[in-house]
């Protein structure tokens, strides 16, 4: 019976140590470059990091123009041109329609590309330009992020949570993705990184009652911000969109006019798919904005056209690159500059 005894305690040792193991490499995978457990203090993003960011979908989309308004076309094949244009850079066909309705009537006075150039960007600013509304003044200001998996969510709370903390306002994360393995201790190494608060539960935990305790620890601390991450949902899934609707229900009914935003990120790169991904989402929440991601990877950023036609939920940032000020406040302005500049 002694040996018994000291088998077990060997094989509860071994099982300990075999946890501690995984646990290790868990973090050093998650402590790669751009995770590491440090304070950040980086640089503000520069004038031209849009445009730097756009480069892809800029060269694409000046070289085709060129090619479609190029001389020797009559006006109906330069237009057909600019069609495969548009839907190359995966504007979508109901964007461009509507530019080409919009074109057609100033076609032949249109003379040379550089005139086509200068009456989209007029007629794309137009499509982009919207109210994104005012931001709640309420104390906490809580920020709902949702998204199907890979397209960057945590990564964009992280870009978030910076930006307010350079204003001056104090961030609680809550970590309400316990469904993919690690991703409670990817959001916690950000709020490390960024010197915030992290309210996160155990792997699998209820998603609802981790979004309860942060809403309950946000009030208690007085924060002004609290982000909540959530697993990435197939949007195809719909027990796991019901799921999602129930933690923004017991946020509400902790915090009156809570989640004041619901930001829904997808990804540049998977271009119409976007579109799908963003009308099952409106279907189940309530959107309040779009976060594009990825942009400096793809020469389809023409996906913003796409979905400010089909779907009237405004853009409210882009990400242009890995570095944490590398998420952007939309502007309509700014982004048909970079998108149709000469730099």
């Amino acid at each position: 019976m002694a040996w018994s005894w000291e088998l077990l305690l060997v094989g509860a040792l071994a099982a300990m140590v075999l946890c501690a193991g995984i646990i290790y490499l868990i973090r050093r995978r998650l402590s790669r470059p751009g995770l590491e457990r440090k304070s950040i203090t980086p640089a503000p993003l520069g004038p031209r990091g849009l445009t730097d960011g756009l480069t892809r979908t800029r060269q694409s989309l000046l070289y085709h123009l060129r090619e479609a308004w190029s001389a020797g076309r009559d006006t109906e094949a330069r237009l057909l041109a600019l069609e495969e244009a548009l839907l190359a850079g995966d504007v979508g066909p109901k964007a461009t329609q509507q530019l080409l309705a919009e074109l057609r009537p100033l076609a032949n006075r249109l003379e040379d590309a550089e005139a086509l150039r200068r009456a989209l960007a007029d007629r794309i600013r137009v499509t982009l330009s919207s109210d994104g509304g005012q931001e709640s003044r309420a104390k906490p200001h809580v920020i709902l992020v949702v998204g199907v998996n890979g397209v960057g969510k945590t990564t964009t709370i992280g870009k978030l949570a910076w930006q307010y903390s350079q204003r001056g306002q104090t961030v609680l994360l809550v970590a309400a993705d316990t469904f993919r393995a690690a991703a409670a201790e990817q959001l916690e190494i950000w709020a490390q990184r960024l010197q915030v608060a992290c309210v996160r539960h155990q792997s699998g935990a209820d998603p609802s009652a981790v979004a309860f305790d942060g809403i309950k620890a946000a009030l208690a601390r007085e924060v002004d911000v609290v982000i909540v991450d959530t697993a990435g949902r197939l949007h195809v899934k719909a027990h796991l969109m019901e799921e999602l609707k129930k933690v923004a229900r017991v946020i509400a009914r902790q915090l009156d006019g809570a989640p004041h935003e619901i930001l829904l990120v997808i990804d540049a790169t998977t271009g119409q798919n976007a579109i799908n991904q963003v009308r099952v989402f409106c279907e189940a929440l309530p959107v309040s904005g779009i976060v594009l991601t990825k942009l400096d990877g793809t020469a389809k950023g023409g996906a913003i056209l796409g979905l400010r036609a089909e779907l009237e939920v405004p853009i409210r940032y882009v990400g242009i690159g890995e570095g944490v000020a590398d998420l952007m406040p939309f502007d309509a302005g700014a982004f048909v500059e970079a998108l149709l500049s000469h730099g």
